[in-house]
């Protein structure tokens, strides 16, 4: 595994526990389509919650969720709408979140943004 991959999956773990800590079940993690990968998929209450996770060690190019673009979210919601069709969930309600980390702080800034698409 590459060393990209790894800081990704760190920051998909510390979002994981965020949301736990929030009173999310997650239910899905890195789910594949033909479309790209949905980080993580949790419960909130009844909706389904499909979550981008955006991880970097510094805003010195720009902050996390910046690069979460209009495209991107069509990207996830077009997954999104595989996903609940795949695993029976069409009439759940459902939404998007975005998950911005920055990890050059102790503890990491973590910044949930909710319902962004």
């Amino acid at each position: 595994m590459d060393d990209r991959r790894k800081f990704g999956n760190a920051g998909e773990s510390l979002a994981e526990e965020f949301l736990k800590g929030k009173g999310y079940e997650i239910i899905d993690r890195q789910f594949l389509t033909r479309l790209g990968e949905i980080d993580l998929v949790a419960r909130d209450g009844r909706e389904v919650v499909f979550v981008e996770v955006k991880t970097r060690a510094n805003a010195d190019f720009g902050y996390p969720e910046e690069s979460v673009t209009p495209r991107k979210l069509k990207k996830i919601a077009m997954a999104a709408e595989l996903y609940v069709r795949q695993k029976g969930l069409s009439n759940a309600p459902y939404r998007i979140d975005v998950i911005s980390i920055l990890t050059n702080q102790t503890p990491p800034e973590i910044l949930h943004l909710i319902g962004v698409g």
